[in-house]
């Protein structure tokens, strides 16, 4: 598994720094483009494609926020499916067993998983390297087995169905057009905030902090408290995929919480550039297509998982996006 370089190497583009500037930037008419083809999907798409583009939205959302952590702030993390989970395993059992409405059930799962990932990260950031990423593996293995083990809440390995749909502003989203027009709303906000998020001055204090952390502690920065606010953003985000996750699915099972789901939204990130905007969006679409696509028509798709992945490293070793980006340089130099 590729970890995040630390100092980057001469020669080398930083991730998160100029990375994200090199090259050509898409013109409006290109992003003109876009928006029209997401708009416009739902009209020319049947109902599974359309509902596996939503998925695929979700999964951008989860990978992009633990890539606050391993691309921007050089933490990586095994445990970030316990984000997705928690929240979602919150808004479910306020709904059944307490009977409280979406709109309530969802800012109180967000706050007691924001909560939890504070709590989390003040032990995790006590290490870095492999040790935060043990501690972190660890802490979610707990919350997974809480899961299996504490039925009477969670309703075990049976896990908890029954859920219905929010209606936002008194539009039902049941349908899968409409679930996929909300979904890319929030997605499109959420890549939006942590854009911004890792372009402000506390993101350069953040890139500071992974590349050269005794520098910025002499230069009075606090560098443990940057990456707990950190942590503590990126487990925001993760609940509020957790949400989309469960609103999707109408269903929520132990499952979510395991060390796949955390393996999964690593190697995404990972596979789709560490420390870029697009790449954990082209990771998690890379990852998703495979699994929900792919496996229908082979049974060892895992096997072409690693394949796709191994090529990456080789060809790629920072990832997609970085790697077209460089080509496309490259292409139009010569």
């Amino acid at each position: 598994m590729s970890l995040p370089p630390g100092r980057p190497k001469e020669g080398d583009v930083p991730l998160g720094g100029t990375a994200q500037r090199e090259g050509a930037p898409m013109s409006r008419v290109a992003w003109i483009a876009l928006g029209l083809a997401l708009v416009g999907f739902p009209l020319v798409g049947g109902d599974f494609y359309v509902n596996l583009v939503s998925q695929i939205f979700i999964a951008a959302i989860f990978a992009a926020s633990l890539n606050l952590l391993v691309g921007y702030g050089g933490l990586v993390s095994l445990g970030h499916a316990a984000w997705i989970g928690l929240a979602a395993y919150t808004s479910a059992w306020l709904y059944l067993r307490l009977g409280l409405a979406h709109w309530i059930t969802a800012p109180l799962a967000l706050a007691v998983t924001t909560s939890i990932a504070g709590l989390f990260g003040w032990i995790a950031l006590r290490a870095t390297g492999l040790g935060f990423l043990m501690i972190t593996l660890a802490l979610s293995q707990v919350l997974w087995g809480t899961a299996y083990r504490w039925a009477a809440v969670t309703n075990g390995d049976n896990g908890l169905s029954g859920l219905t749909r929010p209606v936002p502003f008194g539009i039902s989203i049941d349908g899968p057009a409409a679930f996929y027009y909300f979904s890319l709303t929030v997605t499109i906000l959420a890549i939006w905030m942590m854009a911004r998020f890792v372009n402000s001055p506390f993101g350069a204090a953040l890139r500071g902090s992974r590349d050269e952390s005794r520098r910025m502690s002499a230069l009075g920065h606090n560098v443990w408290m940057v990456r707990w606010l950190t942590f503590v953003y990126s487990g925001f985000w993760g609940a509020v995929a957790g949400l989309l996750f469960v609103y999707y699915h109408k269903y929520i099972h132990p499952t979510a919480l395991s060390l796949t789901s955390s393996a999964e939204a690593l190697l995404g990130v990972i596979a789709g550039g560490a420390g870029t905007i697009a790449g954990p969006i082209v990771g998690a679409a890379i990852v998703l297509l495979l699994k929900n696509y792919v496996s229908a028509y082979l049974e060892r798709w895992n096997m072409l998982l690693g394949s796709v992945f191994v090529l990456i490293v080789i060809f790629m070793p920072d990832g997609v996006v970085p790697g077209f980006r460089r080509w496309w340089v490259r292409w139009r130099k010569q």
